[in-house]
C-alpha cells in the first residue's frame, strides 16, 4: 500500500457492508492482522473510529468487500500519517473549565440485524478527551430511541469524568450534552412517560435525574455543528473535513492555529 493513491476519507459514503454481499476473502489471517493493528490507530485518531469499528464487525468471516473497505482505510492513513490530536491549554486555567459532550446515533443502519450505531465525543475545555463509535446492543424501534440510548451512554461517561475532576479538585462548569434530535432533547426534559418509552425507562430516569438535580444540561445542536456525525456514518468529503477539524485532528507537521476553545465555540453556537 506504500505506492497506493491516498484517500481523502476513510470510508466512501456509498459503502454498505454486510455479511453476505460478496465472496469470502481468500486470506482471513491477513485481514484480521491488519484490522487488529488498525484498532491501535483509533487511540489517537478519532476520525478513524467509525470505519475501523465497522470492519471489526466482520473479523470472523471477512469478505472481499470488507477487504476493499480496509484498503480504503489504509489509503486514508497513508495520506494522513502526520495527523494527530492537537491539544491546547485552556484560555484561563483559573476559571471553571467547559465539559461538553456531543452524541449522535445512526438509526437501524446495520444491514444484517438493523441495530443502530452510537457515537459520542467529550471535550474538556478545548480538547477532546474521549470518543467512541459502537453498535448498540439492542434494536431500536425509532430514531428517537436510538438517539436516547446514545444520550444515556454519554451521560454515564460524563458522570465518571465529573467524579474524576471533583477528586482532582479541578473546577468545572455544569456539563453540557449536545444532541441533534429534537425529540430526544424534549423527552429528556419531559417528566411524563409514555407507553412508547416504557422499554427505555432506565435510560430516561438516569438522564432526567441528572437534569433535575442541575448536574447536567441537554440541549439541541444544529446538524452542521454535530461533530459526533463523523463517529456514526461515512460522510461526504467536505463535511468530513470540517468535522475532523472540530475533533481537533490536524496535520501536526504544519499545524495551523485552531480556535483556542472549540468546546466553548460549539457551546456558543447552541446558546446563541
Amino acid at each position: 500500500m506504500d505506492s497506493a493513491k491516498p484517500s481523502v476519507t476513510p470510508m466512501a459514503t456509498t459503502c454498505k457492508l454486510s455479511k453476505n454481499d460478496s465472496k469470502p476473502f481468500d486470506n482471513p489471517t491477513l485481514f484480521r492482522s491488519i484490522v487488529g493493528a488498525l484498532q491501535y490507530a483509533t487511540i489517537t485518531r478519532p476520525d478513524l473510529a467509525f470505519s475501523v469499528n465497522k470492519v471489526c464487525q466482520f473479523m470472523s468471516k471477512p469478505l472481499e468487500q470488507h477487504w476493499v473497505a480496509v484498503k480504503r482505510i489504509l489509503r486514508y492513513l497513508q495520506g494522513t500519517m502526520t495527523f494527530g490530536i492537537h491539544l491546547k491549554a485552556a484560555v484561563c486555567p483559573s476559571m471553571p473549565i467547559h465539559l461538553t459532550a456531543l452524541c449522535d446515533a445512526d438509526w437501524a443502519t446495520d444491514l444484517d440485524d438493523r441495530k443502530s450505531v452510537s457515537g459520542a465525543c467529550l471535550f474538556l475545555g478545548p480538547n477532546i478527551i474521549a470518543w467512541w463509535s459502537r453498535k448498540q446492543q439492542t434494536v431500536s424501534r425509532s430514531s428517537t430511541e436510538a438517539e436516547y440510548r446514545s444520550l444515556a451512554l454519554a451521560s454515564q461517561e460524563l458522570v465518571w469524568v465529573e467524579s474524576l475532576l471533583t477528586e482532582l479538585k479541578v473546577p468545572y462548569q455544569t456539563p453540557l450534552i449536545l444532541c441533534g434530535n429534537l425529540s430526544t432533547v424534549a423527552m429528556a426534559h419531559n417528566p411524563v412517560l409514555h407507553n412508547r418509552t416504557k422499554h427505555i425507562e432506565l435510560d430516561l430516569f438516569f438522564v432526567r435525574d441528572k437534569i433535575q438535580a442541575k448536574l447536567l444540561q441537554v440541549k439541541h445542536i444544529p446538524s452542521e455543528f454535530q461533530t459526533a456525525d463523523v463517529l456514526t456514518k461515512p460522510l461526504a468529503t467536505s463535511k468530513f473535513l470540517v468535522l475532523r477539524k472540530q475533533l481537533r485532528v490536524a496535520d501536526l507537521a504544519s499545524i495551523v492555529q485552531l480556535p483556542s476553545d472549540s468546546g466553548g465555540y460549539i457551546k456558543d453556537q447552541v446558546l446563541n
